[in-house]
């Protein structure tokens, strides 16, 4: 037990610390109604008061100018010398235009993820997921009967997917490969990466078929120089997998399963591998051992995220290690990619 006394830790210092760490949920739901309101589209052209903005998004003045300028504490906006708010960089990031837009990705932590965040107690005492619990829903049923929510949920999985496809991209080399297949690929963005870095490669998007009709509406309209390339087939890779690729990707699918459903996907997988073929799982791999560091608060923000919302989680090297082996699939390199994701690049026992 540690001796030392509130006074040598400075517990006015540390209290300060506390309350900003247990009150920071303010700060969600405040970029959350900025993202509601389209508050940076609006402010995109040039500054604006409160009072116009109030007019254009049908919120109280006084009430939208207080959340303004608590957006002017996050630096989303800025308030001016003549009481004006306009845009900073920071805040261009809620712009639904913008080429690194989060906006999807706000509107979904900050609604659909939120009341499940609520329910972390429920999730922490059985270990299974808090919006099953809720609304009766597994795994991304929800989607299914509810098109605003997948129409969101896959604008996010292109926004977060470019943010680490760039990374991939550097970290690995898919020269020679002739067949891809991402498997569980969304909208297909880490795919059209892929494709687009090898010009006589040929790919397939495999995954439910909600998301193989987006898909193509997303080479359709983002990747019209991959037409012809791409084949969206749509199927369930918890029976099957496409067969005779060069190379099957897997990103961000393996954490949204528990062990049991993580195997199928993975025995699948191997099942469908050729002589030579390689699997890459990209996904965060998590320290054997937790610190207080920048990045350790990010991998466990994505843990206990995949806890509440799907009674998954994200894993060590060495869980990894047991899934692949027992799928029949052999470790052969992990690569940095990025400051959160890894390519593990598998091969058939």
């Amino acid at each position: 037990m540690s001796s030392e006394t509130p006074q040598s830790l400075n517990a006015p210092e540390l209290v300060e610390r506390f309350q900003s760490i247990l009150t920071g949920s303010w700060k969600t739901q405040a970029l959350h109604v900025a993202a509601e309101l389209r508050l940076a589209d609006l402010l995109a052209a040039g500054p604006r008061t409160s009072a116009d903005l109030a007019l254009s998004v049908k919120a109280h003045p006084h009430s939208l100018h207080r959340l303004l300028r608590a957006l002017s504490a996050l630096d989303i906006c800025a308030e001016r010398a003549d009481g004006s708010f306009e845009l900073t960089p920071l805040g261009a990031l809620l712009r639904d235009d913008s080429p690194h837009s989060l906006r999807a990705w706000t509107l979904w932590w900050g609604h659909h993820l939120w009341p499940v965040w609520g329910n972390l107690l429920y999730s922490v005492r059985t270990g299974k997921s808090a919006r099953k619990h809720l609304f009766g829903t597994d795994g991304f049923e929800h989607l299914q009967n509810n098109p605003e929510a997948a129409a969101i949920f896959y604008r996010v999985t292109i926004e977060l997917t470019r943010l680490t496809a760039q990374f991939v991209m550097q970290a690995y080399d898919f020269s020679g490969l002739k067949r891809v297949v991402d498997v569980g690929g969304g909208h297909g963005e880490m795919l059209a990466y892929v494709l687009r870095a090898n010009p006589e490669a040929s790919g397939i998007l495999f995954d439910l078929a909600i998301a193989v009709e987006g898909a193509a509406g997303n080479f359709k309209k983002n990747h019209p120089d991959l037409d012809g390339r791409c084949a969206f087939v749509p199927g369930d890779f918890f029976e099957s997998v496409p067969a005779e690729a060069d190379a099957y990707i897997l990103k961000s699918v393996i954490h949204d399963w528990d062990d049991e459903r993580s195997a199928r996907i993975l025995v699948n997988c191997r099942r469908a591998m050729a002589e030579g073929a390689r699997l890459l799982v990209i996904e965060p791999v998590l320290s054997e051992r937790s610190a207080a560091i920048s990045l350790q608060s990010t991998l466990s923000q994505h843990d206990l995220t995949m806890l509440v919302a799907l009674g998954a989680q994200e894993r060590t090297e060495g869980e990894f290690s047991g899934l692949l082996k027992d799928a029949g699939l052999q470790v052969s390199r992990i690569i940095p990619a990025g400051p959160v994701y890894s390519i593990i690049e598998c091969l058939p026992n």
